[in-house]
């Protein structure tokens, strides 16, 4: 039988309640227990999650963040080329773009000199002039380290590196960009760049999270009034969570911009024979013995959900991207700054499965 370390353990166990009906009625298939996955399997899937080795994970992440620093430093270069200033509506003297206007516009903020030349109204919008804070969340969480195949980065890793990305174009943007820790705002170390510093504040989070773990989602009493807070996380949480953690920023007001980070192997589980899977959060294991069986169930289920998250994420205001770990990062950072800077037209999700 093979073993397998899987981070969405609670998805297997939706699907086996959903499909018990059908898989256990009537004679039971014979079949010979495979010794390890079958080719369709990814490699590299190792079971993960005690402290040592999370305490190990730890060290190796904070030996690969000067190469994450930059890429996402990089990738940040390639995004502000050919942008000017801020990029985002709010209060100032330099001429932004034109919009339509919405229904119920006040007729004050209608240009009846651009609208006269179409057979719509048109608002001016100026470019936004002063700063405003963004946070930064992100999700350490053992389920976050975590891959499929050894060909491909770990859910936190690609986390990291969104998050850096988005901080450095942020920041060359003149925005202020600060990292949240469990107890608050995270404090950074005083030499470096403003994005090695923040780089460190990960790494520092990381290892303190060895003994005080952290949850996949921010403390949200700690999040200031009308600021931005980017989260990156698996959001392999329990509903019972993630909805108040919206509601409550929603009332600050704070807006949230949640970055879904997914495995492919989390996408369309592509196993074979007779797994054992354990979750890398103390869950109890998940004995399959025919895993391809529940394969078409188990991606209903999984696109149901991401619809939700969506869905539940709109409902308070928010915004969701949707990022598998086998894609480039700029699709989805393109996405996100569309949403962050208010652009019309955003795309909500950066991968549709």
């Amino acid at each position: 039988m093979a073993q397998s370390a899987f981070s969405p353990t609670f998805f297997l166990r939706k699907v086996l309640g959903r499909s018990a009906e059908r898989h256990h009625s009537g004679p039971t298939a014979a079949f010979t227990s495979p010794s390890g996955l079958q080719p369709d399997a990814p490699a590299g899937a190792t079971l993960q999650g005690h402290a040592s080795g999370i305490a190990n994970q730890a060290s190796s992440l904070a030996a690969r963040l000067p190469d994450l620093v930059l890429q996402a430093d990089h990738i940040a270069a390639t995004l502000y080329a050919g942008q000017h200033g801020q990029r985002r509506a709010g209060w100032g003297d330099t001429f932004w773009q034109y919009r339509q206007a919405q229904p119920g516009e006040p007729a004050t903020h209608i240009d009846w000199r651009q609208s006269a030349r179409s057979t719509h109204a048109y608002v001016r919008e100026t470019e936004a002039e002063s700063a405003q804070t963004i946070l930064l969340w992100c999700d350490l969480s053992p389920s976050m380290q975590w891959r499929s195949a050894s060909s491909l980065p770990e859910k936190r890793d690609r986390a990291v590196l969104l998050q850096l990305a988005m901080a450095a174009l942020l920041l060359r943007n003149g925005e202020r960009v600060r990292l949240l820790a469990p107890s608050g705002m995270a404090p950074l170390p005083a030499s470096g760049t403003p994005l090695e510093r923040l780089a460190l504040g990960l790494a520092h989070m990381e290892a303190s999270s060895v003994t005080h773990p952290a949850g996949a989602l921010p403390p949200v009493t700690l999040v200031p009034r009308h600021a931005h807070i980017l989260i990156a996380s698996d959001f392999l949480c329990a509903d019972e969570a993630l909805v108040p953690c919206l509601r409550h920023m929603a009332g600050l007001p704070a807006r949230a911009h949640l970055i879904q980070i997914a495995d492919p192997a989390e996408l369309s589980l592509p196993y074979q024979g007779r797994v054992e899977f354990e979750g890398l959060e103390q869950e109890a294991p998940v004995d399959l013995p025919h895993v391809q069986t529940l394969r078409q169930d188990y991606e209903s289920l999984v696109t149901a959900r991401n619809t939700a998250l969506a869905a539940q994420a709109a409902t308070y205001g928010h915004d969701l991207v949707l990022h598998c770990t086998q894609d480039a990062a700029l699709p989805t950072l393109l996405a996100l700054h569309g949403l962050i800077s208010g652009r019309p037209g955003s795309h909500r999700e950066g991968r549709h499965i």
